[in-house]
């Protein structure tokens, strides 16, 4: 049983991931940010996600220079996660998009680089390039992000490293429990972005009613689901307290009858795009 935010859970080459950490997705750069990811530090957070994409890696290196600083950790007391962007997807562009993320980031290595999205004809090239970076120990850990079974199985048919991750769209709207089960088989650690649902599932009389049985918040309930079926979560906030609540997760379980009232509540429905239909 996990029972704090520190805990890790172990990725199939060994490495330790936080089971909770903090998500920017659609942080703007700037104090805000900065604040954000030295408050998640400062509470105890471990991990810190973000991606190329989101323009903001340079507001997030700075938090973590100076939240490591305040904090007195090392770097390597934060597991760090970026994402390469579909248009530099290719071998030599993902490498030099690697390099631009460090350099903005301010850090030497990651500890977790992942494909944005399976862009066709392009993400196995992506691979290679991140098998290299993982052999010459530049990234502590490789995988991918919204990668369908599909992509996955099409992309170890022929690479030399499995994925160590898939991070991808998983709310009580969308509980992946196919995906989720082939990633087990295949020791891939499933990660869950926008976890909450951006926010739209927090109103649900079930959800409610199971925040009030436990004396927690709905977004405390769905981050305790979320850990209890093993999988990563990394809920986005730039409000202290926020990011304080999201971790005061440790303190109750729930029971399998109440798992399987929020497991009911999954309609295949995504907030974000269809892994198999998308065009960016």
């Amino acid at each position: 049983m996990k029972r704090n935010v520190q805990d890790t859970t172990v990725l199939s080459n060994g490495v330790k991931m936080p089971g909770l950490g903090l998500g920017v997705f659609k942080v703007e750069e700037g104090p805000v940010l900065v604040e954000a990811v030295k408050a998640a530090i400062r509470h105890g957070y471990r991990s810190i996600d973000t991606a190329a994409v989101y323009g903001n890696e340079a507001g997030v290196g700075q938090g973590i220079a100076e939240g490591i600083k305040e904090a007195g950790l090392k770097r390597s007391d934060i597991f760090v996660t970026s994402k390469v962007w579909n248009d530099d997807l290719g071998y030599d562009s993902t490498i030099a998009a690697f390099e631009t993320t460090l350099e903005k980031l301010g850090v030497d290595d990651l500890d977790l680089y992942l494909i944005h999205w399976p862009v066709e004809g392009k993400y196995k090239d992506a691979w290679r390039a991140l098998e290299t970076l993982y052999k010459q120990g530049r990234v502590k850990a490789i995988g991918v992000s919204n990668f369908q079974i599909s992509h996955l199985e099409n992309l170890m048919s022929d690479a030399e490293i499995k994925p160590m991750v898939n991070q991808v769209e998983l709310h009580p709207r969308l509980t992946q429990k196919e995906l989720r089960a082939f990633c087990r088989s295949q020791g891939i650690q499933i990660e869950a972005w926008s976890p909450l649902m951006q926010g739209e599932i927090l109103a649900h009389k079930d959800l409610k009613e199971l925040a009030a049985k436990y004396n927690k918040t709905p977004a405390q309930i769905i981050i305790r689901w979320n850990l209890q079926n093993e999988v990563v979560v990394i809920p986005k906030s730039t409000k202290e307290h926020r990011i304080i609540s999201n971790a005061d997760v440790y303190d109750f379980t729930l029971s399998k009858e109440d798992m399987d009232t929020i497991d009911e509540l999954n309609q295949h429905h995504r907030v974000g795009p269809d892994p198999d239909h998308f065009d960016f």
